[in-house]
C-alpha cells in the first residue's frame, strides 16, 4: 500500500527527477556540506562566457561589475536585485582597456535558451548571520535566478512561503537574493506558490494553465510550466517589473493577455483586451507596450485616456516601472511629437485628437483623410477605459489622422449588445477576455457584499402642499403647473428632500461607529450622489458630524462667477447653482493652487492622496460621476449609493470596493439606497458570462454596413415624416405661417386647444428626427451622404428643433422653471419628512395608476388638475383610460388574463354610464380592478404561481396549475441564452414543448408567443 502523508524527501526526489530527466537540467548535487554556495557560481558562469567566445579580460571585468551591483551594501534588497536585473536582462557593459570600445556581454541567451545552461542543485546551505539551506536553487549560466522550498503533505504551503519570506531579512540570507527572479513554494496537496523577492505571503500566485489536466500532482504540473527553459526566460525576461518600489511577476491572465496580443501585434491587428476591474490592467499596458516596442524597432506606442485622471495614472505606472513616457499638454503638442522619431512612448486626453470650434465636421473629417499627420514610425494605440471612447467623433478623428494605426482597446467591463457592433468597427473582436467571476476566485479580487437600504418617507401634509402649489403657481395655466410638477414632483426630488438626506447621513455615521473596518479606520467609504448639488448638499451635513475635516466632495464642478449671474430670483432661499457656487467658493478660500492647477484640481489632489495613504484622516468621498473608474484605493470598503446607475457605470462604480488590502478586508461592502438590486444582479450577470466567440459572427465590415443602411433608413423616414406634417402650411411657409397651423389663434383657449393634434405630433416628428440623426451624424460619409447631403441634413434638423422651440412658446406650453426653484425645494424640504416606517409615499410626478395602486382612488383624484377634478365623469375616463392603456401595454405578455381585465373594465364603464352603480362603487371597482393589473393577478391565483410567466401560462393553459408550472420548469432548463429571434434556438424551446402540449404544432406556437413575451425566460 503507498503511503499517505509521505515525507517531504520524497516529495524532492521526485522533482529532482522532473527538473533532471523531463526539462534538461544539469543536477549539481547535494550541496549542504559545501561552504561556498553563492548566488553568482563564478565558474559555472565563467565556463559559459568562455564557450561563448568572451576573453578571460572580458569575463573578469564582467564578473567584477556584476558582483559590484548583487553586493552593494549601500543599497536595500530591492534595489540591487533591480539593479542586477538590468544587467541580465540587457547585458554587462564591459571596456577591459582604455581607450577601447565599450561593450556588452550578455549574461543570458534570451533569443536561444537551449543555448544555456539550466542546472539545479539541492539543499544549498547559506552561509550568514542565521543559517539556512533551500531545498532546490535554479541556475541559469551560474545565476541563482530560482529558488524552491518543498512541505510535506500535511503540512500547510505557507509555511514554504514564509521561509521564503524570512530569507530574504538581512538577519537571515539576504545576500544570496540579487539574483533571484521566481521563488516557489509547494506541497503534494496543494500544488504550488510563485512570487518573488518582497512578495508578501498573501501575494504568492497560484498559476493556472491546461486545467483539464488531472494526470499527476499539481505540484509537478506547475514547476514543470513554469521552469520549462523557454518560459522561465520568457516570464524573466518580458513579465517582471519593478512598479514604484515594488518587484511583480505577472498573475496567469495577464500572461495569456498579453502573449495573445503579442500576436495580435505582430499580424498587425487590433482588438479588445477585457480584464475585470482592478485585475491589473495598467501592468498589461507596459508589458505591452515594453514588448511591442522592444520587438519593432519601427514601433511607437500612445496610451489614450478619456479622463485627466486616467492619463495621469498610466503615466505614473509607466514612470514608476522605468519606461520613459512622454504625457502631451495640447493637440497641437501630441502632432508634433507623432510628427518625429521620438518619442517612442506617449500618452494622450482622447480629447487632444479633436479641435475646438469647429462647426463643419464632416468637412474636418475629409481635410484630415486627404491631409492626414505625418505620423513616423507603426503606430499602436492603446485605448483604455474603451467602451466609453468606442465610437463617435473622437475616434473618427484618430482614424483620419492616424489611418495605419493598430488600435487595441483596454476596458474592465464587457461590452454590451448595444455597443458591440460600434466597437467591432473599431477595434476587431476580443483578444482576451478575464471575467468578474474568475477574478474572485482566483483570488485577484475581492467579492463584493450587497446591502439596500431604505429610508422610508411621508407627505406631512397634503393639503398645505397644494395650497403652497396654487399660491405659488397663479397665472400659470394648466400645461405651465404640469410642467412644474413634472420638474419637482419626479421621485429624484422627492429623494433629494433634507429629510431623507440626513437619514443617510446618519446611517452611515452609524456604520463609522460599528462595521469593524470602519472602526478599525483602516477601510473609508464613498457616497455616489446624484448630482453635484445633492452631493454639495451632503458634505455640508457631514461637515456638522464626526466627518468635520475628513471628508471630501469631488465633481466635476470649478466655481465660475458667471455661473450665478442670472440666478437671483428674489427669493430668500439660494438655487441650487447658487448654493453650489457659494459652497465651493468657501471650501476652496484657503487652498493655494499648486503650479500648473487650479484652486479645485489642487483641493482634490490632496484629498484623494489622504484617502489612499491616510484612511484614518480623510473618511469619506463623495462623488457623483469622477472617481467611479480608474482610481484604485485599496483602504475603500464601502460603497454608498445614492443615485441611479446601471451597466457600465454601475458595474465600474461598485468594483472601486474590491481592491485587496490586507487580512481585515474580507470583501467589498455595496449599500444601496436606490433598489438598485435587480440592475445589480444584471451587472454582475453580464460581467461573469461567457462571451461570443470574438472569431464568429459577421465581420466588422459587414456590421458597419447593416447598422450605417438601418440608420439610413431610419433617418430618411423621419425627414419625409416631419416633411408631410408640414406641408399644409401656408406659404410663404415662415415662422408666422408655422404659428398659425401649429396654434391656431393664441389669443382663442379653444382654438389653441383644437391645433393641439398638430403639435404633438409636429413634437413626436422632431423627436424622432433628432434621435435618428444623433445615431448616425458621425458617420453620414459611410452612411452614403455627400458633404452637401450632410451639411442639408444638419440644417434641416437645426430649423426642427428651432420650429418646436418657437411653437413651444407661441403655444405657452413652455416654462422657465428658474423663478421657481427655491419655492419648490421649499416645499419638498418642508412638507417630506423621513422618519418610521412608512414606505416611500408618491408626489406629483409618478404615474397616476401607481398613485391608484399606492395611494389610493382619493388620493389619485386629489392629485388631478383642478379642471378634471370638479367632472366626476372626466375623473371616471382618466383613471378608466390609465388602466386601459396599461391594458393594452401588457396584453402581450398574457392575452387571456388581459384580455379579461378589458372585459372587466368595459363593463364598469358600462354600469357606470347606464347609472346602474353609483360614483363611489365606480371608484373602489376600478381601484380593485387597477390593483390587478397593477400586479398582473387576480384575487384567486394560485400562491405557487409566484412569477409573471408563470401567471402568464396559467391563464392561458385553461389554468391548468401543473401544466403551466411543468412547462415554466422545462424552459427554464432548456432555453438557451439570447434565444429570441433566433430560429435554431427557439426551436430547442419548442421541441421541448411539444411532448407537454400534446404534440400540437399550433398550441405549441401559442404558448411560444407568450413565453417569449415574459422578461424573466
Amino acid at each position: 500500500m503507498n503511503a499517505i502523508g509521505k515525507p517531504e524527501r520524497a516529495t524532492q526526489n521526485r522533482v529532482i527527477a522532473l527538473f533532471r530527466d523531463r526539462l534538461g537540467y544539469r543536477y549539481l548535487g547535494d550541496l549542504s556540506d559545501r561552504q561556498s554556495n553563492r548566488p553568482i557560481e563564478e565558474l559555472l558562469l565563467t565556463g559559459w562566457l568562455a564557450k561563448r567566445g568572451r576573453s578571460p579580460a572580458q569575463i573578469s571585468r564582467a564578473l567584477d561589475l556584476l558582483g559590484r551591483e548583487a553586493n552593494n551594501p549601500t543599497r536595500s534588497l530591492y534595489d540591487n536585485n533591480h539593479a542586477v536585473y538590468g544587467l541580465l536582462r540587457y547585458g554587462v557593459p564591459v571596456k577591459t582597456e582604455a581607450g577601447q570600445n565599450t561593450e556588452t556581454i550578455p549574461l543570458i541567451d534570451w533569443a536561444n535558451p537551449a543555448a544555456n545552461d539550466f542546472a539545479i542543485a539541492e539543499e544549498v546551505t547559506l552561509k550568514g548571520p542565521l543559517e539556512r539551506r533551500p531545498d532546490l536553487v535554479l541556475y541559469v549560466n551560474g545565476l541563482a535566478l530560482g529558488v524552491v522550498e518543498f512541505k510535506r503533505s500535511a503540512v500547510s504551503i505557507g509555511d514554504g512561503i514564509r521561509q521564503l519570506i524570512s530569507n530574504q531579512q538581512p538577519d537571515f540570507n539576504a545576500w544570496f537574493f540579487p539574483t533571484a527572479q521566481l521563488l516557489l513554494a509547494g506541497n503534494d496537496t496543494e500544488g504550488l506558490r510563485y512570487g518573488t523577492i518582497g512578495t508578501p505571503e498573501k501575494m504568492y500566485l497560484a498559476w493556472k494553465e491546461d486545467e483539464a489536466d488531472n494526470a499527476g500532482y499539481k505540484l509537478d504540473k506547475y514547476l514543470a510550466k513554469l521552469c520549462a527553459k523557454p518560459r522561465l526566460l520568457e516570464l524573466i525576461r518580458d513579465f517582471v517589473l519593478f512598479d514604484g518600489g515594488v518587484k511583480k511577476l505577472p498573475r496567469p491572465h495577464q500572461y495569456f493577455g498579453i502573449k495573445a496580443a503579442q500576436d495580435h501585434a505582430l499580424g498587425y491587428r487590433g482588438g479588445i483586451i477585457w480584464h475585470t476591474q482592478g485585475s491589473g490592467k495598467s501592468i498589461v499596458m507596459v508589458l505591452l507596450a515594453r514588448w511591442i516596442l522592444e520587438n519593432k524597432p519601427k514601433a511607437r506606442v500612445v496610451i489614450v485616456t478619456d479622463r485627466d485622471e486616467l492619463d495621469k495614472q498610466i503615466e505614473r505606472v509607466f514612470r514608476d516601472s522605468g519606461e520613459a513616457i512622454a504625457r502631451t499638454q495640447s493637440g497641437a503638442d501630441l502632432m508634433a511629437q507623432l510628427g518625429q522619431a521620438t518619442p517612442r512612448l506617449l500618452c494622450s486626453l482622447v480629447h487632444k485628437f479633436g479641435r475646438r470650434g469647429v462647426d463643419d465636421f464632416e468637412t474636418l473629417i475629409e481635410q484630415l483623410r486627404a491631409q492626414p499627420s505625418p505620423a513616423v514610425g507603426e503606430l499602436f494605440i492603446f485605448v483604455d477605459e474603451c467602451h466609453r471612447t468606442q465610437s463617435g467623433k473622437l475616434h473618427r478623428t484618430m482614424k483620419a489622422l492616424l489611418p495605419g494605426a493598430v488600435f487595441i482597446g483596454f476596458t474592465g467591463t464587457p461590452l454590451l449588445k448595444q455597443d458591440k457592433a460600434t466597437s467591432n468597427e473599431i477595434f476587431g473582436g476580443y483578444i482576451h477576455t478575464y471575467k468578474f467571476g474568475e477574478a474572485v476566485e482566483d483570488g485577484v479580487v475581492l467579492d463584493l457584499l450587497y446591502e439596500a437600504r431604505d429610508i422610508p418617507q411621508e407627505l406631512a401634509s397634503t393639503t398645505k402642499i397644494d395650497q403652497w402649489f396654487e399660491a405659488k403657481t397663479k397665472g400659470l395655466n394648466d400645461w405651465q403647473k404640469a410642467a412644474l410638477r413634472e420638474q419637482w414632483g419626479t421621485m429624484q426630488k422627492v429623494l433629494s428632500s433634507r429629510s431623507r438626506m440626513e437619514r443617510v447621513v446618519e446611517d452611515i455615521v452609524f456604520d463609522f461607529g460599528v462595521k469593524p473596518r470602519l472602526v478599525s479606520h483602516r477601510g473609508n467609504a464613498m457616497l455616489v450622489a446624484s448630482s453635484i448639488y445633492e452631493a454639495c448638499r451632503y458634505f455640508e451635513m457631514f461637515e456638522k458630524t464626526v466627518f468635520k475635516g475628513r471628508s471630501a466632495v469631488i465633481t466635476s464642478y470649478n466655481p465660475n462667477a458667471q455661473d450665478v449671474t442670472k440666478e437671483d430670483t428674489g427669493a430668500n432661499t439660494e438655487t441650487e447653482k447658487q448654493f453650489i457656487y457659494n459652497l465651493y467658493t468657501a471650501l476652496l478660500k484657503d487652498v493655494s493652487a499648486r503650479p500648473g492647477k487650479s484652486k479645485t484640481e489642487t483641493y482634490e489632489d490632496a484629498a484623494k492622496e489622504k484617502f489612499i495613504k491616510q484612511p484614518a484622516n480623510m473618511r469619506l468621498l463623495i462623488v457623483v460621476d469622477k472617481l467611479l473608474t480608474g482610481f484604485d484605493a485599496p483602504s475603500c470598503t464601502y460603497l454608498y449609493i445614492d443615485k441611479s446607475m446601471q451597466d457600465h457605470g454601475l458595474f465600474q462604480a461598485i468594483c472601486r470596493t474590491n481592491r485587496l488590502d490586507g487580512d481585515d478586508k474580507d470583501f467589498g461592502y455595496v449599500v444601496d439606497y436606490k433598489d438598485l438590486f435587480k440592475k445589480v444582479q444584471g451587472a454582475i450577470a453580464v460581467y461573469t458570462s461567457e462571451l461570443d466567440d470574438s472569431e464568429g459572427g459577421a465581420s466588422p465590415e459587414v456590421l458597419l454596413q447593416d447598422r450605417l443602411t438601418k440608420g439610413r433608413e431610419r433617418l430618411e423616414e423621419a425627414r419625409e415624416a416631419l416633411a408631410r406634417l408640414c406641408e399644409d402650411v401656408d406659404s410663404p411657409q415662415g415662422e408666422l405661417q408655422h404659428i398659425h397651423y401649429f396654434c391656431g389663434n393664441t389669443e382663442i383657449p379653444d382654438d389653441l386647444a383644437a391645433h393641439e393634434p398638430q403639435r404633438v405630433t409636429l413634437f413626436k416628428c422632431v423627436a424622432g428626427l433628432v434621435r435618428a440623426y444623433a445615431a448616425i451624424a458621425d458617420d453620414m460619409a459611410e452612411g452614403g451622404y455627400s458633404a452637401t447631403e450632410a451639411k442639408q441634413v444638419e440644417q434641416e434638423v437645426e430649423r426642427a428643433v428651432a420650429l418646436r422651440a418657437t411653437i413651444r412658446q407661441a403655444s405657452g406650453e413652455t416654462l422657465d422653471l428658474k423663478a421657481y426653484e427655491a419655492d419648490m425645494r421649499h416645499l419638498i424640504d418642508t412638507y417630506i419628512k423621513a422618519d418610521g416606517a412608512r414606505a416611500i409615499s408618491d408626489f406629483d410626478g409618478v404615474g397616476l395608476l401607481e398613485l391608484i395602486v399606492k395611494s389610493g382612488i382619493a388620493t389619485a383624484v386629489n392629485g388631478l388638475p383642478p379642471g378634471i377634478k370638479k367632472d366626476k365623469g372626466a375623473v371616471a375616463e382618466t383613471i378608466a383610460n390609465n388602466v386601459r392603456s396599461k391594458i393594452i401595454k401588457e396584453k402581450l405578455n398574457d392575452p387571456a388574463f388581459y384580455d379579461s381585465m378589458s372585459a372587466l373594465l368595459n363593463d364598469v364603464l358600462a354600469d357606470l354610464r347606464a347609472n346602474r352603480i353609483s360614483y363611489e362603487e365606480f371608484l373602489q371597482k376600478i381601484a380593485d380592478l387597477a390593483t390587478q393589473v397593477q400586479s398582473g393577478k387576480g384575487d384567486a391565483t394560485p400562491k405557487a404561481l409566484d412569477t409573471p410567466g408563470k401567471r402568464a401560462l396559467f391563464n392561458n393553459l385553461g389554468q391548468d396549475e401543473a401544466l403551466a408550472l411543468a412547462i415554466d420548469a422545462k424552459v427554464k432548463m432548456v432555453r438557451p441564452d439570447s434565444f429570441r429571434g433566433n430560429q435554431a434556438k427557439e426551436n430547442i424551446i419548442k421541441r421541448a414543448l411539444m411532448p407537454l402540449l400534446g404534440g400540437d404544432a399550433a398550441e405549441v406556437e401559442r404558448v411560444f408567443s407568450i413565453i417569449r413575451a415574459q422578461p424573466e425566460y
